[in-house]
């Protein structure tokens, strides 16, 4: 899966991917629920790089200590916003409000996304950000009209 980055605003972000085939309602839920676990997870504050006590341990974590307190001491890091679905062809695409969330939330779901398409539909292209420039995002109902206001 080739995986590259365009213009990225993390509070108005579209998320692009192009399957190999025009995908199946099944393919398209496999997609959506990798994405949509991944948004409710970022609402909830789950990509905190400020808060990776386990992560930064290391390798022995049997009786680490966990600072209950680290996260109220850590600056929050909520997504706000998820659009809906939409799809034309083999591309599918979907915008994102990031809020706060830190970087690591990126990895995660370009992580799950190979792992989708090496295991159940096959995604040849991720683009983080920007736009195609034969799929106009201004048509789109997906997410607020309030960002195209100046």
């Amino acid at each position: 899966m080739l995986v590259q980055f365009r213009e990225v605003n993390p509070f108005d972000i579209w998320i692009w991917f192009k399957f190999s085939t025009v995908p199946s309602q099944r393919e398209k839920e496999f997609v959506e629920e990798a994405f949509s676990s991944w948004f409710y997870l970022g609402k909830l504050g789950a990509f905190n790089a400020e808060n990776l006590q386990v992560q930064d341990t290391g390798l022995e974590l049997s009786y680490m200590s966990y600072d209950q307190d680290a996260y109220d001491k850590s600056l929050k890091a909520l997504m706000h916003n998820m659009g809906e679905f939409e799809y034309e062809g083999q591309w599918g695409r979907c915008w994102f409000d990031l809020g706060t969330s830190d970087a690591i939330a990126l990895d995660v779901i370009i992580n799950a996304l190979a792992q989708i398409s090496e295991e159940y539909v096959v995604i040849e292209e991720l683009y983080i950000g920007g736009e195609n420039s034969d799929w106009p995002v201004e048509d789109s109902e997906s997410r607020p009209s309030f960002i195209y206001d100046n």
